[in-house]
């Protein structure tokens, strides 16, 4: 019995460990709306941060987004410091006021989408290439709008609900 609680009250702490993003003060003013931020070209900087290590990883991000009502397509071509690239796709369908459905080709099962005030929130799990193989870690972003119009996003990195890393982008959409 001894042993139960304190799998539970260690379980109940590491759950906190990675708790999801917030949004910086001031809140933002206005509201983020996925479908109309997001299409179109948009350009972006970012860094993921390593919990365990301290190591940094910066990289750049274009995304063309298409939005035909129903589904938002994000093609994201990333390129990192060390020069790889890479190019990962999401199709967010809609399927409520504020409320996506998203896949991705290395997201396991599937993305929740959701308005949250004037943010946007996803969950997923992606299996992530590593140095010592394949690992499955949950990503838990915010996205926001800035006050000078860029995009902000804040993402929690866990495993195990242990966070692993963070990474933030500033994003700006290009003139449409």
């Amino acid at each position: 019995m001894r042993r139960l609680k304190v799998l539970l009250m260690t379980g109940v702490f590491l759950s906190g460990c990675a708790s999801m993003p917030e949004f910086s003060a001031p809140l933002p003013a206005k509201k983020l709306v996925l479908e109309q931020a997001l299409s179109g070209r948009t350009l972006g900087d970012g860094v993921f941060v390593n919990s365990i290590t301290g190591g940094e990883t910066k990289f750049s991000v274009v995304i063309d987004g298409a939005w035909d009502g129903k589904v938002l397509t994000l093609v994201e071509d990333f390129t990192y410091s060390d020069g790889l690239q890479e190019r990962k796709t999401w199709h967010l369908t809609k399927t409520g006021d504020g409320v996506f459905s998203g896949i991705r080709e290395d997201v396991i099962d599937t993305a929740e989408v959701r308005q949250d005030g004037n943010g946007v929130r996803l969950d997923y799990v992606v299996t992530l290439s590593t140095g010592i193989g394949n690992i499955d870690v949950r990503f838990q972003d915010l996205l926001y709008l800035n006050a000078d119009g860029s995009i902000a996003n804040k993402a929690v990195v866990s495993k195990f609900g242990l966070r692993v890393g963070r990474v933030d982008i500033t994003m700006r959409p290009q003139a449409r």
